[in-house]
């Protein structure tokens, strides 16, 4: 088993010609696609051999007739399904981050640069089933996005496994199939802490979150939706009880910025704590003060983002917290 493995990998190798990733687009020229019988056509091999023989048995000119007109049929599914994948470019789309422990989404465009259409070709990855492929056509002198999954297990980059596209359009007899290893990857941020830890604890001069403020301090400015984020006390408890249980809670906005400044620091954690275990907690505080509308800042060893807030600020921190340690 693991000789075959170690075989079939030094074939990809070659067959992809370079190193992968490879710089986009990748064209899958002639020389990358490769084309065998399926057991169909290794099935209807052995039935013209079968017909071969009996003609030749019996002298049958019909026989003879019939028997070519099906090889005929054959070798010609052999060019259509070879020209059906070959000069097919891809490229990569854009591709969102993730948190650990989510899918990540790839995205593919197929570029078809011939004027007839490429009909069902099947795109799946590297130790992938194929029972689990992304099928697509590609009209002529067209694109087509295909998107792909990809288990992201740990925070960091992301680089796409190596893709494999097939086809076996169109009487099912012969299968072409191309590597290729286009040049993508997604960011995949830390997985958040359960829901249920605290709020991060006071940092410097201010308190350190919603739930902490001094009470008195902020003037009244509206009710929003309630998120889990939100501290109990500012949750809109008589507006709840006067629009019944089964009404959405509300929850109140407060106009005072400075009452709503939150430093999340590395160093405010117990120091037993694990890095990653860190990371996580950090990620959790970074989602609730985004969802609670404050303005917070970052600190972890050897960097610090000052104060913000908003989707600016929070993609920031979530990159820097994904790739602290890796770059």
């Amino acid at each position: 088993m693991r000789l075959t493995a170690a075989v079939q990998e030094r074939f990809i190798r070659w067959a992809l010609r370079v190193h992968p990733p490879e710089p986009a687009p990748v064209v899958l020229t002639q020389r990358r696609v490769y084309v065998l019988p399926t057991r169909a056509g290794i099935g209807y091999a052995a039935s013209l051999v079968v017909m071969l023989l009996g003609a030749m048995n019996y002298n049958l000119s019909l026989g003879y007739a019939l028997t070519f007109l099906l090889a005929g049929l054959g070798v010609t599914a052999i060019l259509h399904t070879f020209r059906n994948l070959a000069y097919i470019s891809l490229a990569p789309g854009r591709t969102e981050p993730v948190f650990a422990g989510d899918s990540a989404r790839f995205t593919l465009l197929l570029h078809n640069m011939r004027s007839d259409e490429r009909r069902q070709i099947r795109l799946h990855l590297a130790g992938g089933m194929p029972a689990t492929a992304e099928m697509v056509d590609v009209a002529a002198r067209s694109s087509a996005a295909v998107r792909l999954g990809v288990a992201a297990t740990e925070r960091g980059w992301l680089a796409l496994p190596r893709v494999t596209l097939d086809t076996i359009w169109p009487l099912g007899l012969i299968r072409a199939w191309a590597y290729a290893a286009p040049d993508a990857r997604c960011l995949v941020y830390p997985r958040p802490a359960n829901a249920t830890v605290p709020p991060p604890p006071a940092s410097g001069g201010r308190s350190g979150g919603a739930a902490n403020m001094p009470a008195g301090s902020e003037d009244f400015l509206a009710l929003r939706g309630h998120q889990l984020a939100d501290p109990p006390r500012h949750v809109a408890w008589k507006t709840a009880a006067r629009l019944g249980a089964d009404a959405p809670l509300m929850t109140k906005q407060y106009a005072d910025p400075a009452a709503e400044t939150v430093w999340l620091d590395w160093d405010a954690l117990p120091a037993a704590m694990p890095a990653e275990e860190r990371l996580s907690w950090l990620t959790r505080w970074v989602l609730d003060a985004h969802a609670a509308g404050l303005s917070w800042g970052l600190r972890l060893p050897g960097a610090q983002l000052a104060p913000a807030g908003g989707e600016v600020q929070l993609h920031a921190c979530l990159r820097r917290l994904a790739l602290h340690g890796k770059e």
